[in-house]
């Protein structure tokens, strides 16, 4: 796999921008707020469907247009191929070939990213819905068909909350109960897969950079599930426990007016040794923790799919001690993955660069090239 042009049309603050990456390492430098997220955030949306940072998906189009698009031509297996999708009055829309995708399967396939961004480094001090988010994204990455799963975990949950808040005799939470046990047993199960194959991984990676003793540990088990071992259980007997679980809360539920138990409220648990990373782990290591999942999720796809995904850093080097930094820009520059950075300062990913490294210079939403004998300089 491999990108060979990206247009994007009203993105964010990218009134009309062309790029011919380089088959390794593109770099945009400039200061904060002129777009070099964006550009990022736009190819992110365009491989994954999932806005990287938006909320809504009409901020992603330009103040004052009608209709975001990003486009991308890509090499997969000697032949090209155009993906494309466009936002307008709060809906999203994805195109192969310039048709209307007739499918997600056939829009995902053969394409696949791994975004880091410093908002990743938070996510070990911080609550538990980020390491859901920072677990899901992982997870659609492994399987794309987790895009459409979650969204129908999504519906069920809105459809029963809604009733718990209007107070409904319990019985008629029944039906609710009965899809939203199944639909979240599916999410359970392909997170779990997720986690047999890259927290193995993950400790070996964190045990290459985390300058300490103490193992690091990813694991997941939901709350409140009674009689099932979450590790072994087959789908169907998560569905029942979950079904129970469901029941067994529907007063408390009915009470505060919200789902208590589910995949919406677990926890991806991270630890450091015999503790909680959160309360234990220093904030270097801790981004240590962050940083090798990374590494074990880039690993377990090319394993898994048979190709490297493409990768994203977001200034994630200013956030990064120098030894640790260094560690990932020579792993970059050794993996043969084709790799988008954006910095501030140049210096902090020179490591990650080669001959044939593409430099964008981003100034109010416009990139032009640098040649790189100008050197391209500090934002």
């Amino acid at each position: 796999m491999r990108l060979l042009r990206l247009r994007y049309s009203d993105f964010r603050n990218l009134a009309d921008v062309e790029l011919a990456p380089s088959e390794h390492a593109t770099i945009a430098v400039g200061q904060n707020g002129q777009g070099k997220t964006n550009l990022l955030e736009g190819l992110f949306f365009l491989v994954t469907l999932k806005p990287l940072r938006a909320s809504r998906l009409q901020e992603l189009v330009r103040f004052g247009a009608e209709r975001a698009r990003v486009a991308g031509t890509f090499l997969l297996g000697g032949a090209e191929r155009e993906i494309a999708v466009e936002v307008s009055g709060g809906l999203r829309q994805a195109y192969v070939d310039g048709k209307r995708a007739s499918s997600l399967e056939e829009y995902f396939g053969g394409v696949a990213v791994v975004a880091f961004t410093p908002d990743d480094l938070d996510v070990v001090k911080g609550g538990p819905e980020g390491r859901r988010q920072f677990l899901d994204r992982a997870v659609f990455n492994r399987f794309p068909a987790y895009l459409r799963e979650s969204r129908a975990y999504g519906r069920a949950l809105k459809g029963r909350n809604r009733l718990l808040k209007d107070h409904v005799a319990p019985d008629y939470l029944e039906s609710w109960d009965v899809t939203l046990s199944q639909t979240g047993a599916r999410l359970w199960t392909r997170r779990r897969a997720l986690l047999t194959e890259l927290a193995p991984r993950a400790v070996a990676a964190f045990a290459a950079i985390g300058r300490t003793v103490d193992p690091a540990a990813y694991t997941y088990a939901p709350a409140h599930l009674d009689d099932v071992d979450f590790q072994s259980a087959a789908e169907p007997a998560l569905a029942r426990a979950l079904h129970e679980a469901l029941v067994r809360r529907r007063a408390r539920d009915l009470e505060r007016g919200f789902t208590s138990v589910g995949p919406h409220a677990d926890d991806l648990e991270i630890r450091l040794g015999e503790r909680l990373a959160r309360t234990y782990a220093s904030q270097g290591q801790q981004r240590a923790l962050i940083l090798g999942w990374k590494i074990a999720e880039i690993e377990n796809l090319h394993a898994a799919l048979g190709f490297l995904p493409l990768l994203l850093l977001d200034d994630v080097s200013s956030e990064l001690d120098p030894e640790r930094n260094a560690y990932l820009m020579d792993y970059l520059a050794a993996s043969g993955a084709q790799t988008f950075l954006t910095t501030t300062d140049a210096a902090l990913v020179e490591k990650a660069a080669s001959a044939d490294t593409v430099w964008y210079r981003v100034v109010g939403g416009t990139c032009t090239v640098e040649a790189r004998g100008e050197g391209p300089a500090s934002g």
